[in-house]
């Protein structure tokens, strides 16, 4: 694959944004059943009712904004930028691995992006393991900050595509020195 002109190829951006929102839509999909159960048995006591309430705004707050709005969302939506003005064909077929900094990104990044979705792949598991409501409690404010991100994402792609690419650091691998010889 071979750059022209500069311009990004907007469907390797798009492919990248694509797949990351596959992947939070397919965790929505999973989580949505249980994050609204509580509520249409209608099992809350008003304590309950107030947790899940304080669940729904602290995600919206931790894992929406701070989270993906203000960290995720521009970081991804750059990387899928720049694979595209500088596209590689195993790069542009794992584009979506790409966008989340899973390789071709510094050692820092990638082991946030590793570390992060490690942390989420075990408080998945526990989650699993607590009873109603609480899992639902807990759940819904999965939901609010899932939502939150797909859609940051989704801004951030429009508005990129639009020629406004977040002026974020990308976290791409250090350049390797020559090698020098005695």
């Amino acid at each position: 694959m071979t750059e022209h002109s500069g311009k990004p190829r907007l469907w390797v951006a798009a492919w990248g944004i694509l797949g990351v929102l596959f992947l939070l839509g397919n965790a929505l999909h999973k989580v949505v059943p249980f994050a609204l159960e509580p509520l249409r048995k209608g099992t809350l006591t008003p304590l309950q009712l107030l947790l899940y309430v304080a669940c729904v705004i602290f995600n919206a707050w931790a894992e929406g904004y701070r989270g993906f709005q203000r960290g995720f969302a521009p970081r991804v939506v750059a990387r899928a930028f720049h694979l595209a003005r500088h596209p590689r064909p195993l790069h542009v077929l794992l584009a979506p691995a790409y966008c989340m900094s899973y390789f071709h990104a510094s050692r820092r990044g990638m082991i946030v992006a590793w570390s992060v979705t490690s942390i989420i792949a075990l408080v998945v598991i526990g989650v699993r393991h607590v009873p109603q409501p609480w899992r639902g409690i807990i759940d819904a404010g999965v939901v609010v900050g899932l939502v939150w991100g797909a859609v940051a994402v989704a801004v951030f792609f429009v508005r990129a595509a639009q020629g406004h690419v977040p002026a974020v650091k990308i976290n791409l691998p250090e350049p390797t020195p020559p090698a020098t010889t005695p």
